[in-house]
């Protein structure tokens, strides 16, 4: 099974909001390609923004 069959696969099993992740990480991935080094904090920022910027997050970090 090819690389891209593989994550076909997997990511038909996802629920779509996980769907969404994985081809924003994808888009990110592609325009950053160019760049000379891997920064993988730096690629799943965006991504990780939508859970972190949340009512429920900021109410889950208030009191620390």
């Amino acid at each position: 099974m090819s690389t891209r069959e593989l994550i076909d696969k997997e990511i038909a099993k996802l629920p779509e909001q996980l769907q969404r992740k994985v081809y924003d990480f994808a888009v990110q991935l592609r325009k950053n390609g160019q760049d000379e080094g891997f920064n993988g904090a730096e690629l799943s920022e965006s991504v990780l923004g939508r859970d972190w910027n949340s009512p429920e997050e900021d109410a889950a970090w208030q009191n620390l």
